[in-house]
């Protein structure tokens, strides 16, 4: 099943004269790095595109060698006769209202609703939505160059936390085997992810970490990051989103749930480890995700209040 809608795509691609590549708010690697991919691909092949994220203010800057970065748009061309959602299914994911009656397509590794489009590619079951593009790559015979093979390198290694999410299969491991194939260069490219962390990043890491709380006898840790510090830093907001990770390195901790305000919502990242499945906390407040990781956001609601609603949702449905 999974091929014949490689090969639709493929074919939707190659009907189209004007291509929209979609990403999600507040993006991240996985989203950018399977556009950019993509992106590749359809330069390679002279097709009009354009790659859209509503926050290109405040895009990951640790991702700006990849190739493309410089040309995402906040902007919407004037017209467009395909849309390709990537890691995302839903116009409120983009932030902004698409043309419902182009042709839409969804290449996605999160379960949900995605009934409004027209054809869709959804794999719950994998460790990125850059698998799927390298899929949609090899179905169809499309050559990995080595600009494509470092966005899904990248997109791959950072959505799967360096290879240790419950979705890191077999396959993730076969397919980063066939990018370093190509002869990227793995050394530069952790270098650029991991070690090009800017100085406010340290600045504000300590105050962060200090609103640490642990609740639920430590099963469950809590930490916030205040926009003060942000703009008063001038760090990254992207560059401080590890931190819940970081948190379930504490033995006892079972969920990290971090709150930031991020464009006047309160963001809320969850992430976990075990039996807890936080894709369902998630949902209740209109999210969704994983079941180790996911996130929503909320209008209108102080870090204090909402952190109390979602301590007693925590308590109540998950370690009652």
């Amino acid at each position: 099943m999974e091929r014949k809608v490689y090969k639709k795509i493929y074919e939707k691609i190659e009907e189209a004269r004007y291509i929209l590549l979609l990403t999600h708010k507040n993006p991240d690697p996985d989203t950018l790095g399977s556009a950019l991919a993509l992106s590749s691909y359809l330069q390679r092949n002279q097709k009009k595109h354009k790659v859209f994220n509503l926050s290109k203010n405040s895009l990951p800057r640790k991702l700006e060698f990849l190739t493309g970065y410089s040309k995402i748009v906040d902007q919407l061309p004037k017209s467009y006769d395909l849309v390709i959602y990537i890691d995302c299914s839903e116009e409120s994911m983009v932030g902004t209202k698409i043309d419902k009656e182009v042709f839409s397509i969804s290449i996605d590794h999160h379960q949900i609703d995605n009934s409004d489009l027209n054809l869709s590619l959804i794999n719950p079951d994998s460790g990125s939505t850059g698998e799927l593009i390298f899929d949609f790559f090899t179905y169809n015979d499309i050559k990995t160059t080595k600009d494509i093979a470092t966005a899904l390198y990248v997109s791959i290694y950072e959505d799967t936390v360096g290879f240790t999410t419950p979705r890191t299969t077999s396959n993730t491991f076969n397919t980063i085997a066939k990018l370093v194939d190509t002869g990227i260069d793995v050394a530069t490219i952790a270098n650029k992810l991991t070690r090009n962390d800017s100085l406010a990043k340290y600045r504000v890491l300590p105050k962060v970490l200090d609103t640490l709380e642990l609740h639920c006898e430590g099963n469950i840790a809590t930490v916030y990051c205040k926009e003060l510090w942000l703009q008063q830093s001038g760090v990254d907001s992207s560059e401080i989103d590890f931190v819940p990770n970081m948190i379930l390195n504490i033995a006892i901790v079972k969920v990290a749930v971090y709150f930031r305000k991020v464009d006047n919502k309160i963001r809320v990242s969850l992430r976990g480890k075990g039996d807890v499945n936080l894709s369902e906390v998630a949902k209740h407040f209109d999210g969704g995700g994983h079941k180790n990781a996911a996130g929503f956001n909320i209008e209108d609601s102080s870090i204090k209040e909402l952190k109390e609603r979602v301590l007693s949702y925590l308590k109540n449905h998950t370690f009652d």
